[in-house]
């Protein structure tokens, strides 16, 4: 066996942890891809005959590399919001595979991914490696240029932001996300009769001109007319969870991880009375977004 199949054969026992790594790093399984085969290519020419631990030393390859592609993507300005067509379920995004990439955002959580991607590249990094993946913060420190007490403080502020901060009770929050939950379910099954009944009568639903299809903003009004729109949108939703949104439970559609448009619901006597269904790339970025616990 040659020295070039030799490490191969090694990469490859290390392939799924680093596309992990990597995943959840970009948020695009396409583009881990591409920061796993940056990695092998780094490896295959480089001496490694120093190397005592070459997960440790892989790890680090491919961490460096998507942080590069973390700060490239902030420097050209390619924000997630932006990054989508007006409708997600048609947009086939450099050949991918919609339906790997579903299996994969919903393994991680796609309000996890979203709101990873508010973070900075280093908070990033800082929280993925650390949280995830058990790296210690004396490995980490050196990838950012900081100190491993600075990547400390990078990880706690980013784990701030994933868990959030509520006032709401978790009573509240429970209820909230069982009509949430029943909301999207009826919505993926296109069952109009089950949306009727978790609507309020006088339900309004407001979408801004971002959603789309026309440039003025929507604004529909009844429970049959808005269960019309909801169950009509099937497709669409199977990119969506709920998530906390401005501390209450709401729905993240995020295609690839990314967020596209989320949906804010006031929930009243057990029935949803309004829905802001939220597409601007300004608005989303001012929303206060976290995991909601399952």
């Amino acid at each position: 066996m040659d020295e070039n199949t030799w490490m191969l054969e090694r990469f490859e026992e290390h392939r799924s942890r680093l596309q992990a790594v990597a995943y959840r790093m970009l948020g695009s399984a396409s583009e881990a891809d591409d920061a796993v085969q940056d990695a092998w290519l780094r490896l295959s020419r480089a001496d490694t005959s120093g190397v005592e631990n070459l997960p440790g030393w892989l790890t680090t390859v491919v961490a460096r590399v998507c942080l590069n592609m973390l700060r490239s993507r902030q420097h050209r300005r390619e924000e997630p919001l932006e990054a989508f067509t007006p409708d997600p379920a048609a947009d086939p995004e450099s050949g991918g595979d919609p339906e790997q990439e579903t299996l994969l955002a919903d393994s991680v959580g796609l309000a996890l991914l979203v709101v990873l991607d508010t973070l900075t590249p280093a908070e990033r990094l800082a929280f993925v490696l650390h949280d995830m993946f058990a790296v210690p913060f004396d490995e980490i420190g050196p990838m950012i240029e900081r100190s491993p007490a600075a990547a400390r403080q990078l990880a706690s502020r980013a784990r701030r932001r994933v868990k959030g901060g509520t006032a709401i009770p978790e009573a509240d929050l429970i209820r909230q996300r069982r009509v949430v939950d029943a909301f999207l379910a009826a919505s993926r099954e296109g069952d109009f009769d089950a949306l009727v009944a978790l609507l309020d009568p006088d339900v309004v639903l407001r979408a801004d001109r971002s959603v789309g299809p026309t440039p003025e903003p929507i604004v529909l009004h009844g429970a049959r007319t808005v269960a019309g729109g909801a169950s009509a949108a099937a497709e669409r939703v199977r990119f969506t969870q709920p998530a906390l949104v401005n501390g209450a439970v709401g729905l993240v559609m995020a295609p690839r991880g990314r967020l596209f448009l989320v949906l804010d619901f006031t929930i009243t006597g057990g029935r949803i009375t309004e829905i802001d269904i939220i597409a601007d790339p300004d608005r989303l970025r001012e929303l206060d977004l976290a995991v909601l616990d399952r």
